[in-house]
């Protein structure tokens, strides 16, 4: 049974939420750690993170933990304040986007785990996050635009924007220093450029209505023009990427406060909880999801929420139906949940997924590679790490920790994953927007 407990002033989960959980709600936590954690925790191992010459700074003034595979090693690579999301380049530099100070970070590796040589790519932009390549031009999502640049030798020419006029309105109901409006960017096998746009608020259902659609993924044609919109229900798909058979990736991060739909007794008290909203409820649902995108593929939100209901007693984040969400679609009128295709993939409510990528985790083999933030309103609070999900027969397989560690027993957090990438040397670059660096991850 839940301990019913109703929750006040929970704004829509984000990305770039506040960093102190404890400021969202004053509810009562549960007694119980979180559920549906992870699989794979149990494989993994403590370790000390190393630090490149110079990394001396917080966090890593102190020495500092994570647990990863057996034979991984991780380093504190590269220090970039407010790192965000990652591209590596043809020649083998990579590039990592900083919205706060709106520029690229180009970073030459040396050798091994050397501190790499750190300069500007380009700076003046606004609030760019997405980065793609598409042979030697490089894509830009900036919060109202995708740019083109030509990429050589380290520089960039020739700016065009390809897509131009996208929303990015923010809401104070979302309270993060973003609230939605960074954009991520991903270019199909022909060329078609996606743009993920979050949603204005928690549950604004204007969103949908809008021009252009916000809560959406849009595809333009190669090289650029009006986009339409290829997904819609995406309430904030910060996660976007080309799977190896061609398909579109999204990680979303999903609504907040939602309310109990079911018409029975969950927290004990002999009434029905119905439209209730409870701590307990809310601290497992709605799940975030892992989709594949397909034309027209509907993502349910704000009416539709996906439901990791309880499987032989505990959360399930595969191949999930939808549910009403009874505090907008009560009748269920809005939109037909029932005929909703299941969510491939997902994680536990609040995880805040970020970058998407898709390459190689060491002996794991191929699959998705997924920062996730950790949550900012969850009580006790959802922990960040890099997520892997094994690709088999053109589809994603559970949820698998790779690297965690990055949050005390208490809560408190030294470190909050992006994204993580495979470079050309085979290791794993991830970066942390709460630490301030790029991790170098070789894996045995």
């Amino acid at each position: 049974m839940m301990a019913g407990g109703l929750v006040l002033g929970l704004a829509g989960c984000s990305s770039d939420e506040p960093d102190d959980p404890s400021s969202a709600s004053a509810a009562t936590p549960p007694a119980a750690p979180p559920a549906g954690a992870p699989s794979g925790a149990a494989e993994l191992v403590e370790s000390d993170v190393r630090t490149a010459p110079g990394l001396d700074a917080e966090p890593f003034r102190q020495q500092r933990k994570v647990t990863a595979p057996p034979g991984w090693t991780v380093t504190a690579w590269a220090a970039v304040p407010k790192a965000r999301l990652l591209a590596w380049a043809p020649d083998g530099k990579l590039l990592v986007s900083r919205p706060k100070f709106g520029d690229i970070v180009l970073l030459t590796p040396s050798a091994g785990d050397a501190t790499p040589e750190q300069r500007t790519l380009v700076g003046g932009l606004n609030q760019p996050h997405g980065l793609a390549f598409e042979g030697n031009t490089l894509y830009v999502a900036e919060s109202d635009q995708v740019d083109a640049f030509t990429y050589a030798d380290g520089k960039l020419s020739g700016k065009r924007v390809v897509v131009d006029d996208l929303p990015d309105a923010k809401s104070p109901e979302l309270r993060g220093a973003y609230s939605h409006a960074l954009k991520s960017v991903a270019i199909g096998e022909d060329g078609s450029i996606y743009v993920s746009i979050g949603s204005t608020g928690n549950v604004s259902e204007e969103d949908r209505e809008a021009t252009p659609e916000r809560a959406s993924v849009l595809r333009a044609a190669p090289g650029g023009g009006e986009p339409e919109v290829y997904a819609r229900g995406v309430r904030n798909g910060t996660g976007l990427a080309i799977a190896p058979d061609g398909a579109v990736w999204t990680a979303v991060n999903h609504r907040d406060n939602v309310a109990y739909p079911h018409d029975d007794d969950a927290n004990g008290d002999g009434e029905s909880d119905l439209g209730k909203v409870m701590q307990d409820y809310v601290n497992d649902y709605p799940m975030e999801q892992l989709a594949k995108l397909t034309p027209g593929r509907e993502l349910g939100w704000p009416y539709c929420n996906p439901d990791p209901d309880l499987n032989a007693g505990a959360l399930a984040y595969s191949n999930r139906p939808f549910v009403r969400d009874v505090q907008l679609s009560p009748d269920g009128a809005k939109l037909d949940c029932g005929k909703l295709a299941p969510t491939e993939q997902g994680f536990g409510a609040h995880s805040a997924p970020l970058g998407l990528s898709f390459g190689t985790a060491g002996d794991r083999g191929p699959g998705a590679l997924v920062g996730v933030h950790g949550s900012w309103n969850r009580e006790p609070p959802r922990e960040p790490e890099v997520s892997f999900f094994a690709w088999r027969d053109g589809t994603l397989g559970e949820q698998q920790r790779l690297i965690g560690g990055f949050q005390n027993a208490d809560g408190e957090r030294w470190g909050r994953p992006v994204m993580a990438v495979q470079g050309p040397d085979k290791a794993l670059y991830v970066s942390d927007d709460y630490a301030d660096v790029v991790y170098r991850v070789t894996t045995g």
